[in-house]
């Protein structure tokens, strides 16, 4: 079952974590559009990453590396941010929406 969504609607969350790292699945956790990106990409401009999304939540395994990833993005024209304390915050945020 799907926790209720405590994020802003129209928001895409970008998901900067490794492959062996994406556990849990973001999709799993929410009804937001998810994009796996990876920070090297941001970096040299190949994300893909387009205003259309809308805005853009960058989300990594403790928040280091998406404060720098949504630096670049920002760079790069695009409504982004990041979730301070990454997965894990989220996590927590996603349970007490549901509580």
């Amino acid at each position: 079952m799907t926790p209720p969504d405590s994020l802003p609607a129209g928001m895409t969350l970008i998901d900067l974590r490794p492959e062996p790292l994406r556990r849990p699945l973001l999709p799993d956790l929410t009804a937001h559009a998810v994009r796996v990106v990876s920070l090297d990409d941001i970096e040299n401009g190949s994300h893909g990453l387009t205003r259309n999304l809308g805005p853009l939540l960058v989300v990594c395994e403790r928040g280091v590396r998406s404060a720098l990833a949504a630096r670049y993005l920002r760079a790069d024209g695009l409504d982004a941010e990041a979730y301070p304390g990454g997965v894990p915050a989220l996590l927590a945020a996603l349970a007490t929406a549901g509580s």
